[in-house]
């Protein structure tokens, strides 16, 4: 009978390592002065198994304008529907385009002010879309700067004692490029 038959091979044997019979080459002595690196727990990862840790996102923040969407409506329902169509009549408009964010913000500020103390309910704040200045590096870089800002303005004092509601613009009025801003009433 052969020694495949009877068994007499190891697997190892098989796959190309030493025989039952044969002693296995002792390994040399490492020579390099570095701790070895041994896993800190043999059931960290298994070959076929998924990572424990998520990948990296590149886009920390979701867009501007999809959170603003989600967010609960402050007015009522029939004055809500009207301002994502578009059919209200903003009551004073303010372009912020070209401004730089220290240039924008006072003038933002000074704005609102006037138009909820002048009793204005709806205004537009114009912010453009913003240039694509993203270069493809390791580093993203967000598109509109002024897009993204103003709704933080805006939800912060002082601003966020007058603003009831920020809603992005219907198409006819600038679209992703603008806010409708619902001022509360003043008191």
């Amino acid at each position: 009978m052969t020694p495949l038959a009877r068994g007499s091979l190891s697997k190892g044997a098989l796959m190309g390592g030493t025989t039952a019979h044969q002693a296995p080459h002792p390994s040399p002595p490492s020579t390099s002065a570095a701790p070895s690196r041994e896993p800190q727990s043999p059931q960290s990862f298994r070959i076929g198994s998924r990572s424990k840790t998520p990948p990296p996102r590149h886009d920390l923040q979701p867009d501007i304008s999809a959170a603003l969407r989600a967010a609960p409506p402050r007015v009522d329902g029939r004055t809500h529907q009207r301002l994502k169509a578009g059919k209200l009549r903003p009551e004073g408009r303010i372009d912020l385009h070209g401004m730089t964010l220290a240039q924008a913000h006072p003038v933002l500020v000074r704005f609102l002010t006037a138009a909820h103390v002048d009793r204005k309910r709806l205004v537009l704040v114009i912010t453009g879309k913003g240039k694509d200045r993203d270069d493809g590096g390791v580093m993203p870089l967000r598109r509109g700067v002024l897009r993204h800002q103003v709704p933080h303005w805006l939800h912060t004092p002082p601003l966020s004692q007058i603003v009831l509601q920020i809603t992005p613009a219907h198409y006819r009025h600038g679209g992703d490029g603008a806010y409708y801003v619902y001022l509360r009433k003043p008191r």
